[in-house]
């Protein structure tokens, strides 16, 4: 499923044979004092992978997974000094929409974005690329569907946003070796306005962390994943089944 440990003529066949090329962005951005900077990435790719086999097995939809973009726009994390890597909006949606370009080269008609962060202002290069592909080739933007999980199997009351509950159960479930269980505190932030075009995390948080963790677990993160698979293969399966010129319901 990892179009990375494919070769050049095993990735021709499976663009012509239609199968989709599933684009994850991710970031390296700081993930308070309990989670790596690697989150958003680790988490795009994985779940890209894990709901490609199940897309695969349920539905009898073959997507192709690219390795994750590793880096994208993180300027709401610059005032914690550290851990970040920083590309302006502009090169990241150039950067983008090359690999739009590239995939469309070689035959995929349908190019899947799935974004590692919210922050991640593609619209535009999607309707650009769909403008200069009528017919040909198509990509899709699904809505990131983590809050209205986190709502139906969490608790909706529970402040989340940035390396909160939902991200920090994840972790504890699939990556335990990786989260500082010990750093893991409520930091009571402000709510914050996403709506602020000049957002600064370090403005409503000390610790980089917006929401509560503290109600994280391993067990909590199992259900929040399995869940996640499902949905973002049973989005496959709608954009599999949609026409070049029409996007599918919900994406």
């Amino acid at each position: 499923m990892h179009f990375g440990d494919c070769t050049y003529t095993e990735i021709q066949t499976h663009a012509r044979s239609g199968g989709l090329a599933l684009v994850p962005t991710g970031c390296t951005e700081q993930q308070g004092p309990h989670l790596p900077v690697d989150f958003d990435t680790w988490f795009a790719e994985t779940l890209c992978l894990a709901a490609a086999e199940r897309a695969a097995e349920a539905h009898s939809v073959c997507a192709l997974v690219l390795p994750a973009l590793p880096f994208g726009p993180t300027p709401e994390h610059r005032g914690f000094g550290a851990g970040y890597i920083h590309l302006p909006h502009r090169l990241h949606q150039a950067v983008v929409a090359a690999v739009l370009d590239s995939l469309a080269e070689q035959g995929f008609r349908r190019i899947v974005i799935w974004r590692g962060c919210g922050q991640h202002q593609l619209d535009d290069v999607v309707a650009r690329f769909n403008e200069d592909h009528p017919g040909q080739a198509r990509a899709f933007q699904p809505p990131m569907p983590y809050h209205e999980i986190w709502c139906r199997i969490g608790d909706p009351g529970v402040p989340g946003g940035h390396a909160d509950s939902f991200a920090t159960a994840i972790a504890l479930h699939r990556r335990s070796e990786a989260v500082r269980v010990e750093q893991i505190v409520n930091p009571h932030n402000a709510p914050v306005d996403w709506e602020d075009r000049d957002l600064d995390f370090s403005r409503y948080s000390s610790s980089g962390v917006i929401g509560d963790p503290t109600y994280a677990n391993a067990a909590l993160g199992a259900e929040l994943w399995a869940t996640a698979v499902d949905a973002l293969a049973q989005t496959l399966q709608a954009i599999a089944a949609t026409p070049l010129n029409r996007q599918p319901k919900d994406t």
